[in-house]
């Protein structure tokens, strides 16, 4: 088998083209794909920062960074949690807001398109296929102690 196909090289290349396409939309709205994410992923009641790390796949570091921009932007705000002041929530501005928005619009009509060219079966057993390479990434890293 050669490497272009092996299922890594398919996913690999289509995650990259996708950013691509969402960082072209994100640009248009002085953002980034990975702020989309954060402020999609930033709940109503605030969410911990180290939360938003594992959602992400990011290092705190990398993530504190992002988010001292982000504040710098006025798309979101941090506190310290009122009951654990170890632990710090962000919040959406409104501004932040109004950016969620249209980060979920993209993503949301780009999934409308996808929809009308695949079938309910198809999509199910798509879903089936990667739940199998989650599930075999899991056991691939509990392996190696890194879960």
């Amino acid at each position: 088998m050669k490497l272009n196909e092996t299922i890594e090289f398919h996913i690999k290349t289509t995650s990259l083209a996708l950013s691509r396409m969402y960082n072209k939309i994100a640009e248009q709205h002085g953002i980034t794909q990975t702020i989309g994410y954060v402020l999609v992923f930033v709940e109503r009641e605030g969410t911990p920062s180290t939360k938003l790390a594992q959602l992400l796949g990011m290092k705190n570091s990398s993530l504190t960074r992002l988010l001292k921009n982000m504040e710098k932007n006025g798309c979101i705000v941090r506190k310290t949690d009122k009951t654990d002041k170890r632990i710090v929530r962000v919040f959406l501005t409104e501004e932040g807001v109004r950016k969620r928005k249209i980060a979920k619009e993209a993503v949301l009509e780009f999934n409308e398109k996808l929809l009308k060219q695949v079938s309910p079966e198809e999509l199910n057993t798509f879903f089936k296929v990667f739940d199998v390479i989650k599930n075999q990434v899991e056991e691939e890293l509990s392996k190696n102690g890194q879960s």
